[in-house]
């Protein structure tokens, strides 16, 4: 059973962003830490950072 390539949306504010690189790159600090490999940890960091940015209209 070979995995599918579904894609996920998710909407953060700029706390969540930042919140979610943060907890990503600590992750993959400790993979470094014990020698692991961390393409995809670098993969989904990237994703993350490069993610569109989309401003939402507030009405006053």
């Amino acid at each position: 059973m070979g995995v599918k390539d579904i894609e996920h949306k998710i909407h953060l504010d700029d706390l969540e962003q930042r919140m979610l690189i943060a907890c990503v790159n600590t992750a993959r600090s400790k993979l470094i830490l014990q020698g692991k490999e961390t393409v995809d940890v670098d993969e989904l960091l990237i994703k993350i950072i490069k993610a569109p940015l989309k401003k939402v209209r507030t009405r006053v």
